[in-house]
């Protein structure tokens, strides 16, 4: 789809099915098991928006395809992955691992306090990692896009 146009999937609260592996992230110490589900989840909603940029291009009418210099299909396969690449990195990848360190340091240093109850040590850094995921989704897409279009896009003259 053009810039223009609605998203389902980046322009709904469905986005932040994209985030379920940061939850899954804070609450890694409490409860492990919810981890790889949520990077499931995660990895599913990449791959649903991958899917679904492909068949935008794929189900475009022929008027649009004739004006265009590369087929159908190989607009088709790169939408996918252009999609595919900045889901993976901006919904999964950079999140997890901002997320990951937020709450591994939280704990680092709720176990180095002293006289913190119990309560407060063993669920500080699951909250750190939750509060902090509303302000880590910006920045993250923004450089993910600087990223891409400077690289893949370039390469694979996305948008062109």
């Amino acid at each position: 789809t053009s810039d223009g146009d609605y998203n389902i999937f980046r322009d709904s609260p469905l986005r932040y099915c994209g985030y379920a592996n940061e939850v899954g992230e804070s609450f890694r110490y409490q409860y492990p098991r919810c981890v790889a589900p949520s990077y499931f989840i995660a990895f599913g909603y990449c791959l649903a928006d991958a899917a679904s940029a492909t068949y935008d291009v794929v189900s475009e009418d022929n008027e649009q395809t004739v004006k265009e210099t590369r087929s159908k299909e190989v607009r088709a396969v790169i939408a996918g992955f252009d999609t595919l690449l900045w889901q993976g990195l901006a919904s999964v990848a950079i999140p997890g691992g901002v997320i990951n360190l937020i709450v591994r340091a939280s704990r680092i240093a709720v176990t180095r306090s002293v006289g913190l109850p119990v309560l407060v040590s063993k669920w500080f850094p699951t909250a750190a990692g939750l509060f902090s995921v509303p302000f880590i989704i910006t920045p993250i897409d923004n450089c993910v896009d600087f990223a891409l279009d400077n690289s893949t896009r370039k390469m694979l003259q996305v948008n062109e």
